[in-house]
């Protein structure tokens, strides 16, 4: 690391990622956004490409003026050369370095370029900040595997991103507001949307009143979603769940059943809706692989913080939802912050509180919030029930449900962990990160870090090109040739 400006590297452009960019790069900081999207802006302001030539890209997305704003401030950045925008960068290591060497202290983030990821080249920075986002939980239900059933969020991004719908006869089900948004927008797309399947019980609503009423403006957006139901006329079966998929060559309809109050399908009241699609949701889960690779303390399945959003780790920060599921406004509260402090501690000071006491107000608001929909949104408390044991559980290596139960009640396996060397659940291109929360769910136990060494897969021929140091860069060196990749120093992680 050479002397000159303090740089930051910020993997991940969505809302969290965007917001600490700008507010560091606005105090000094040059500051690298990395990023695996061709364009800025995350999942929640995906958009379409310009060759498609959406008329009206904002029909599709709330915050729209939020999201001008950040993208007017980012391309002011990348004029003036205080940020530099990495696209279709896969970020797979970040590795600390020149603690050992006596070298100005800081990190190596190495990430895979272009579409076929066969090239890696390394960012150096003083310091990290990690906005990686979250991923959709995904549970599994007899005939979850047949192509027609997506996910709720897969679904919005092909709206979103492609301006397609998935199916011409949708369900939207599961669980979670992002439910409201996917039903709608299909609708609105020409898509018939049969049914909007909710396992929530309305009658918690009220456990959550307090929370729910600090924050007026998502209760006016959830009666607009309402509204839009109600004109594209849309049935609305709330405390209700799919338990089975249908079909031969591909989805063909699903079958919903009433919950009880302890969260148990009651006998005798399935129904079946004829679909073509089924989109199916239940939250969302922080994606922490590079965290847990640094050696950050994780609580439950996010990242531990403190008040300025920095890690356990020195030189690195996290914001967004790898903190905590919680939606763009504390995402871009949580950037903000984590970007002033950044800017800061690099300069060997601490942020000014007063400064920021209104992204510090917004901050817990968004949180107290979050809180209470992770306490209303829980998914049904018994749906491993309908999780037959011929129901494939993990794709990648096609392990079934049945042979997960065995492994726990035959071979003694308690967690995770063993349960993956036991039957290979977990080993597949996705490392677990689809069916961990599956494979928990069946055994009854907590999802705990993984702490994986690398955050993708890599090529071989990339870990053999290890060794040379020319494929390492500070931000605004350009591109790297493309032999070199600095030699990972794997045990330090």
């Amino acid at each position: 690391m050479t002397d000159g400006p303090h740089r930051l590297a910020v993997i991940g452009a969505g809302p969290a990622g965007l917001a600490a960019s700008l507010a560091a790069a606005a105090r000094g900081i040059h500051v690298t956004l990395i990023d695996s999207a061709t364009a800025a802006g995350g999942q929640f302001y995906r958009r379409p490409a310009d060759g498609l030539g959406a008329r009206r890209p904002r029909a599709l997305h709330h915050g729209w003026r939020t999201w001008r704003r950040l993208e007017q401030g980012l391309a002011g950045h990348l004029e003036a050369g205080t940020v530099e925008h990495l696209t279709d960068h896969h970020v797979w290591l970040v590795e600390r370095a020149g603690a050992s060497t006596g070298s100005r202290p800081g990190f190596t983030v190495h990430a895979l370029v272009g579409p076929l990821q066969e090239r890696s080249v390394g960012v150096r920075a003083d310091a990290v900040l990690l906005a990686t986002g979250g991923y959709e939980k995904v549970l599994p239900f007899p005939g979850w595997t047949l192509p027609g059933v997506v996910t709720a969020g897969g679904a919005q991004a092909m709206l979103k991103g492609g301006l397609v719908v998935p199916g011409a006869r949708v369900v939207v089900a599961g669980s979670g507001p992002l439910l409201l948004p996917v039903a709608t927008g299909l609708a609105a797309a020409g898509a018939e949307v049969a049914a909007l399947v909710e396992s929530l019980d309305p009658r918690r609503l009220p456990r959550g009143a307090g929370a729910l009423a600090a924050e007026p403006g998502k209760a006016a957006e959830a009666v607009l979603y309402a509204a839009r139901l109600l004109r594209h006329r849309v049935p609305f079966i709330p405390l209700h769940t799919v338990v089975e998929a249908h079909g031969e060559a591909r989805l063909e309809a699903v079958t919903v059943a009433a919950l009880g109050p302890d969260g148990r399908v009651r006998p005798g009241t399935g129904r079946r809706i004829p679909c073509d699609t089924l989109a199916v949701g239940h939250g969302m889960v922080p994606h922490t692989d590079l965290a847990e690779a640094l050696g950050c303390r994780i609580g439950g399945t996010k990242v531990d913080v403190d008040d300025e959003q920095r890690t356990d780790v020195p030189g690195v920060w996290a914001a967004g939802e790898t903190t905590g599921i919680g939606g763009a406004v504390l995402s871009l509260a949580e950037g903000h912050l984590a970007g002033r402090s950044v800017a800061a501690r690099l300069r060997g000071t601490g942020p000014d509180p007063r400064s920021a006491a209104r992204a510090v107000r917004v901050r817990a608001r968004a949180r107290s919030f979050s809180a209470a929909l992770d306490v209303l949104y829980a998914p049904p408390a018994h749906w491993t029930d309908q999780v037959t044991d011929d129901t494939v559980v993990c794709r990648c290596e096609e392990v079934t449900a049945g042979r997960v139960r065995e492994a726990a009640a035959d071979l003694g396996a308690g967690d995770v962990r063993t349960v993956k060397l036991l039957t290979r659940a977990g080993m597949g291109w996705c490392q677990g990160r689809i069916c961990e929360p599956a494979v928990a769910g069946l055994l009854g136990c907590e999802q705990t870090p993984a702490r994986r060494l690398l955050a993708r897969p890599v090529p071989l021929g990339v870990l053999a090109r290890a060794g040379s140091d020319d494929g390492d860069r500070s931000p605004g060196e350009g591109s790297p040739p493309e032999p070199g990749l600095p030699s990972p120093r794997l045990d330090r992680q």
